[in-house]
């Protein structure tokens, strides 16, 4: 399978229906990944990154539920609410038992992800307002994935969902701008249409309750989030 499919943001049911099943092989761990990360293939031609529940380290401020069922809700998300920033993501047994396998992306080796990141390209803006409607608590220019055809995804969505403000993130260059006639009209298409029967087995009720609150705040203020001054605003390290 080549770059240009692997790169596609929605992929072809077979290949859907191969990531929800289809036996993994792992190649490979990615080291510098605080929980277990592990690289794996499908039928050697599909790439995916399985990341097992059996391998999180607990998180004393994430006490419900894992991070592999917060993975899928965030490409669920992105998904529905039209952002399209989340490559493919699925809940499934694994060599590992249960976790998050998602399909893998080639990044662009050539780019600079730190200047990139930096830069006012209107993907890294949806790719900010979608992290405020997830309350991510660590975008780091490292989870910023940029194929060779321009389009950009992010991943490592596991720390995100929590019923308490923490957004930190390397995203701040539209702090307190106007939101868009489009983005207010995005947003409330995801309120409408969001299957909280569905994310209730993915995050807890309390989640689910506070992801509408902040769906229906950005909406109210129209305007993209700033800094707090009660937590840090950026994670360590930023990559």
């Amino acid at each position: 399978m080549g770059t240009s499919v692997r790169a596609l943001m929605v992929i072809d049911v077979n290949a859907q229906a191969l990531l929800d099943t289809a036996e993994l092989t792992v190649v490979g761990r990615l080291v510098d990944a605080s929980n277990a990360t592990l690289l794996c293939s499908i039928n050697e031609e599909i790439r995916v990154i399985y990341k097992p529940i059996a391998g999180e380290r607990p998180l004393w401020d994430f006490p419900d539920g894992d991070l592999a069922s917060r993975e899928v809700a965030a490409y669920y998300i992105s998904k529905v609410g039209g952002f399209d920033l989340v490559p493919y993501t699925t809940l499934r047994d694994g060599p590992f038992g249960k976790g998050s396998v998602q399909h893998w992306i080639d990044n662009d080796e050539s780019i600079d992800i730190a200047v990139y990141g930096q830069s006012d390209d209107l993907q890294l803006r949806a790719l900010a307002l979608f992290d405020a409607v997830l309350n991510n608590t660590d975008r780091k220019f490292g989870h910023l994935l940029l194929t060779k055809e321009g389009k950009l995804f992010g991943c490592d969505h596991g720390v995100t969902l929590h019923t308490d403000p923490k957004l930190r993130t390397v995203l701040w260059q539209w702090s307190g701008d106007a939101l868009t006639p489009q983005e207010i009209e995005q947003l409330r298409n995801l309120r409408s249409v969001l299957d909280t029967q569905y994310l209730g087995q993915l995050i807890s009720a309390a989640e689910i309750d506070a992801l509408t609150s902040r769906i229906d705040e950005l909406i109210r203020i129209q305007r993209m989030p700033t800094p707090s001054d009660e937590w840090p605003a950026v994670p360590w390290p930023p990559f």
